[in-house]
């Protein structure tokens, strides 16, 4: 119960997991791997921030949106596989809603990354992007979607 542990010392409660907002499943093992769909910073089923980074929203409350969409993303492993399982973080892929001369999207997606480390020690250290979009669904101003490795 490393994980489990983990979130108990760091103060984090594990939400329901969110229920898709689409057509699609939120995750699916092939092999070792297990990929999740992209995933909003959905707290209570609302957002936890909306809007542009850059022109509504600054990058500290872009990041806790990143942070709540990893919480998000732990909720879909535990429903849906077993959380115990991940033995390794492999992709973050982080993309921000961006005014067009915002350029600071890899300092929204460190708040995800740091807290991935955070939970799972060395195993959390993973490959990443951090791209900017013009919109996001819901008005969202973080999307996340992962690849994990599980046992």
């Amino acid at each position: 119960m490393f994980i489990e542990q983990r979130l108990k010392e760091l103060g984090i409660e594990l939400p329901p997991a969110p229920s898709p907002v689409g057509s699609y499943t939120p995750a699916l093992r092939t092999g070792n791997l297990l990929f999740l769909s992209g995933i909003l910073p959905l707290k209570d089923g609302s957002l936890v921030a909306e809007g542009i980074v850059g022109r509504d929203i600054g990058i500290d409350t872009a990041g806790e949106a990143a942070r709540q969409a990893v919480i998000n993303a732990l909720s879909i492993i535990r429903d849906t596989w077993d959380l115990e399982a991940v033995s390794r973080c492999i992709r973050l892929n982080g993309y921000v809603a961006s005014a067009a001369d915002f350029h600071e999207q890899p300092a929204v997606m460190n708040a995800a990354s740091d807290l991935i480390r955070e939970i799972f020690g060395e195993s959390g250290i993973h490959t990443r992007t951090a791209v900017g979009v013009s919109a996001l669904p819901m008005n969202s101003p973080v999307e996340l979607d992962f690849i994990f490795e599980v046992d």
